[in-house]
């Protein structure tokens, strides 16, 4: 049986000194990676010093290991968080540093390390500077969200009065909305605070794979869209009849502008409200940017239970899903960026991969590149692309007239090998190659046009 490691995310309540306890527990570690950014720029200005003046950076430690002075990885991090608890001390004496959990402080440096590297390694491999995350910034007491990562060490669950609470290191106890079983004990916790002020639990779990899979003939093509945000045919692999009815289509919900008037309310009252930066914002402010992130916070879970209902009923009724690879970037600079971005067409996708992964769907990802313009009757394809306004495929060869939408579906399946060869009024399967680009663990088909098609489409073209 399959497993994989995945998160369990949990409501928590947690009371006032409860809420100033991890408020504070977070103020220290951010006080931790604070000082690391000021290590690491440190180094760096020391390093173009000494390559400023020709000197040399490398030496031979003891075990003959060519090394950089200023490094500054995971163990020097580490090194650095032990002598900060031992040396921050206040007026007092009082080493306050050291009175927050060592778990937590551990962990924001491994947090630390990883972000350095990553962005170290993105430069070594001149990644474009648009798509680089950067190396980590200063954390600001005002605009950082508490964020608390326990390695299984310390934490644990506990039973007191007959529930299940989250005692944290430092014998802070929490209380947990356990709205589902946990499948396996956590290997590790993420305790973290919203822009709402809600307090959540994210558990690191083994997930047992449990095939549930659908009818064993039933397949189904998804082809994403703008009007209607997912079009969708269901086709019988056996014996290759199609259904072109609207039982599984997602029509757009238009979440986003619903809520577009609630949420302009709220954000010309945070402008008004709003104070020069060298001057701290007033409770008016805050109340106006809480009642914005409510508005956000309600589309976003609408679209999200949305997501999940509609791909759960359409797992449990197939066996085989073929699905439009759709990059949403290219929508980016169109007049249609608004309405697809309320779509949340991406994270629909992710939903119905994550839902067919969990129930042993076999779901592949299909190159879009000539759906439009090719037929799903014959194979033909359009001499030239089709406008967005024309939403009836037409095809010239064997005069077959539907829905663009539809159609596209239909060639989805086609091109994911999903029809059997020979059937009545479907073209037979082509090759599929792998592309380079890919979900991890989801094959992404591209389209490779046989000698046939090519002689059809060239032969139509003469015709005319």
């Amino acid at each position: 049986m399959a497993r994989k490691t995945v998160r369990y995310t949990y409501r928590i309540r947690v009371s006032k000194r409860v809420d100033n306890a991890l408020v504070r527990e977070y103020g220290l570690c951010r006080a931790v990676w604070n000082h690391l950014v000021a290590e690491s720029r440190n180094r760096h200005q020391q390093r173009r010093a000494f390559e400023h003046a020709d000197l040399t950076t490398l030496y031979m430690d003891q075990k003959g290991i060519l090394r950089d002075y200023f490094e500054f990885g995971y163990n020097e991090a580490s090194r650095l968080l032990t002598m900060l608890r031992h040396t921050l001390v206040d007026e007092s004496g009082r080493q306050w540093l050291a009175e927050g959990s060592a778990v937590t402080q551990q962990q924001m440096v491994r947090n630390f390390a990883s972000a350095r590297r990553r962005a170290l390694m993105e430069q070594k491999n001149q990644i474009p500077t648009s798509r680089r995350h950067g190396l980590p910034k200063f954390k600001s007491q005002n605009t950082s969200l508490p964020s608390l990562n326990y390695s299984k060490d310390g934490f644990k669950l506990v039973e007191i009065d007959g529930r299940t609470r989250l005692k944290l290191a430092g014998g802070t106890l929490v209380s947990v909305v356990w709205s589902r079983r946990l499948p396996s004990v956590p290997k590790s916790v993420r305790v973290y605070k919203d822009s709402l002020g809600h307090w959540y639990a994210s558990f690191v779990v083994i997930l047992e794979l449990v095939p549930m899979p659908g009818p064993p003939h039933a397949a189904i093509g998804i082809d994403w869209g703008v009007a209607t945000t997912a079009t969708t045919v269901h086709v019988d692999t056996v014996t290759g009849k199609r259904d072109f009815s609207d039982s599984y289509d997602l029509s757009h919900p238009q979440f986003g502008k619903a809520a577009a008037a609630e949420l302009a309310a709220a954000q010309k009252r945070m402008a008004r409200r709003r104070r020069p930066k060298d001057q701290p914002r007033t409770k008016g402010y805050a109340r106006a940017q809480r009642e914005a992130a409510k508005v956000y916070k309600r589309v976003a879970n609408q679209r999200r239970d949305t997501g999940h209902k509609w791909a759960r009923r359409v797992v449990a009724a197939h066996s085989k899903i073929a699905v439009e690879d759709f990059r949403p970037k290219f929508l980016a600079k169109t007049t249609m960026v608004k309405k697809s971005a309320d779509a949340g067409i991406a994270l629909l996708k992710n939903i119905l991969i994550w839902q067919a992964t969990i129930a042993g769907i076999d779901l592949r990802l299909v190159d879009p590149r000539y759906t439009t313009t090719d037929c799903a009757d014959c194979d033909a394809r359009t001499k030239h692309h089709l406008p967005l306004g024309q939403r009836t495929y037409t095809c010239e060869s064997c005069g077959v007239s539907r829905s663009r939408d539809k159609n596209s579906a239909a060639v989805m399946v086609a091109r994911a090998g999903f029809i059997p060869a020979g059937a009545e009024d479907v073209r037979p399967q082509k090759a599929a190659v792998p592309s380079r680009q890919s979900e991890p663990g989801i094959p992404r088909l591209v389209r490779e046009r046989t000698q046939e098609s090519c002689a059809l489409t060239s032969t139509h073209e003469m015709s005319r």
